[in-house]
C-alpha cells in the first residue's frame, strides 16, 4: 500500500499549479474591474455567471464530481467579485435628488459599492459624468404608468453619454405625514410630477390638493422640516425612516406594476457578448414618408424594434427626434449596411448605447 505522503505531495503539486492559476486569473479579473469601472457597469453580471456555470457543468462526464466543481467555481466567483468591489470601491456614482430619492435607491442597488452623490437634476447628475466629476450616472429613463422621462432622453440625444445598462426598479409610493398626523388631517400633498400621477386617482378620491418638488425624498423632507400635519408627501416608506415621518397610507400608485427604468450612463460606449440591445437615436429629412422609410430600413434588415418614440429637437419649432431600441448587433454586416441606409434618409444618427435586457433590481424590499 502507498504511503499517504505520497497523496499529499501530489496534492501538494496540484495545489501549487492552482494557485499560478488563481494569480493569472486574478490579474485578468482585475482588468475586467478596470474594464467595468471605466465604461460604469457594475460588478455582478447575472447572465455572464450563468454562462460560466453552463460551461462548467459541460466539462463534466462525472456529475457528482461535475456538482462539487461547480461549488468550487461559485466559490471562486465570489472572491473574485470581492476583488473586483475592492478595486471599483472608489467609482462615483452621479443621480439627480438626495438620500432616499428612488434614483438613489436604484443607484445604491447596482452599485452596492463606491460613492453615491446626489445632484440637484437630471442634466446636472448628467453633466457630472460629462466632465469627469463622476464614472457613471444612473437616471429615469421611463416609467410604467406615466411614461417616458423626456428630460432624460433628450440629454441622451444631445449629449456624449451612453447607456449601458438598464436596470427596472419596482416601485411602490406611500402617503408619508408628521408624526401625530392622521389621514384626515392632510389637504396638500408634495412630490414628483411623475409620482403625482402615479397616484391620481388617489389624489382625486382624497380630493387633495397637489404641489410639485424636484423629487420624491426632496418633498419628504420639506415635509419634515415643515412640520404641517395638513402637508403629506407621495415618497417610497425607505424614505419616511429616513426623515422621521409616518406611513399614512401604502401602496396609492394606481398600477400594482408600477415600476421605473432607470438607464446607466457612462463616457464610454460598451459591447459585451451579453448586449443583444441598442439604442438608436436619429432625425429624418423633412419629406412625404421620411419617417415609414426609416423604420422599414431598420425591420428590412432583421432588426426588431421593441420601442419607437419621438422627441420634439428643442430650438426647433415642429421638429422632432425618434428613439428606437431594437434587438440585434448594428455592428454586423447586416448592422452596418442598415446605418449606411439610414444615414441617407436621416439627418442626425445615432449611436446611444448597448445593453442586454432590463434586470429588474430585486435587491430589499419594493421601495
Amino acid at each position: 500500500m502507498e504511503d499517504i505522503q505520497i497523496f499529499r505531495k501530489e496534492i501538494d503539486t496540484v495545489d501549487a499549479r492552482i494557485a499560478e492559476l488563481f494569480k493569472e486569473r486574478m490579474r485578468v479579473v482585475k482588468k475586467i474591474a478596470a474594464w467595468k469601472k471605466e465604461h460604469g457597469l457594475p460588478v455582478f453580471d447575472a447572465k455572464r455567471e450563468k454562462e460560466i456555470l453552463e460551461k462548467a457543468a459541460a466539462r463534466f462526464d462525472d456529475r457528482e464530481l461535475a456538482a462539487y466543481y461547480l461549488v468550487f467555481l461559485e466559490d471562486l466567483m465570489r472572491v473574485s467579485k470581492r476583488y473586483q468591489t475592492r478595486l471599483t470601491s472608489g467609482m462615483q456614482i452621479a443621480y439627480a435628488g438626495v438620500q432616499g430619492a428612488f434614483a438613489d435607491v436604484a443607484s445604491k442597488r447596482i452599485f452596492p459599492s463606491g460613492e453615491h452623490v446626489g445632484y440637484g437634476d437630471f442634466e446636472e447628475a448628467y453633466r457630472a459624468v460629462e466632465r469627469g466629476e463622476c464614472d457613471c450616472a444612473v437616471l429615469p429613463v421611463e416609467n410604467s404608468y406615466a411614461g417616458t422621462v423626456g428630460s432624460v432622453m433628450d440629454l441622451i440625444f444631445e449629449g456624449d453619454l451612453y447607456v449601458t445598462g438598464m436596470y427596472d426598479l419596482p416601485v411602490s409610493q406611500n402617503l408619508l405625514g408628521v408624526p401625530g398626523a392622521a389621514l384626515s388631517d392632510v389637504k396638500m400633498v408634495v412630490s414628483h410630477p411623475q409620482a403625482l400621477a402615479q397616484c391620481a386617482p388617489f389624489i382625486k378620491r382624497m380630493g387633495f390638493e397637489t404641489r410639485t418638488a424636484e423629487n420624491t425624498a426632496v418633498a419628504a423632507k420639506a415635509v419634515a422640516q415643515a412640520g404641517d400635519i395638513s402637508v403629506a408627501a407621495i415618497a417610497g416608506r425607505e424614505t419616511a425612516s429616513l426623515y422621521g415621518l409616518t406611513v399614512l397610507d401604502h401602496d396609492i400608485n394606481e398600477s400594482a406594476l408600477n415600476s421605473t427604468r432607470f438607464a446607466v450612463l457612462s463616457k464610454a460606449a460598451t459591447k459585451s457578448g451579453g448586449d443583444d440591445r441598442f439604442i438608436l437615436m436619429f432625425t429624418v429629412n423633412d419629406v412625404a414618408g421620411a419617417l415609414a422609410g426609416a423604420v422599414n430600413v431598420i425591420a428590412s434588415h432583421g432588426f426588431n424594434m421593441k420601442s419607437l418614440k419621438s422627441r420634439p429637437v428643442k430650438n426647433k419649432a415642429w421638429q422632432y427626434y425618434f428613439y428606437v431600441e431594437a434587438e440585434g448587433d448594428e455592428t454586423s454586416g447586416e448592422g452596418r449596411e442598415m446605418l449606411k441606409e439610414l444615414s441617407e434618409k436621416c439627418g442626425k444618427l445615432k449611436i446611444a448605447g448597448h445593453f442586454g435586457a432590463a434586470i429588474e433590481l430585486k435587491d430589499g424590499e419594493k421601495v
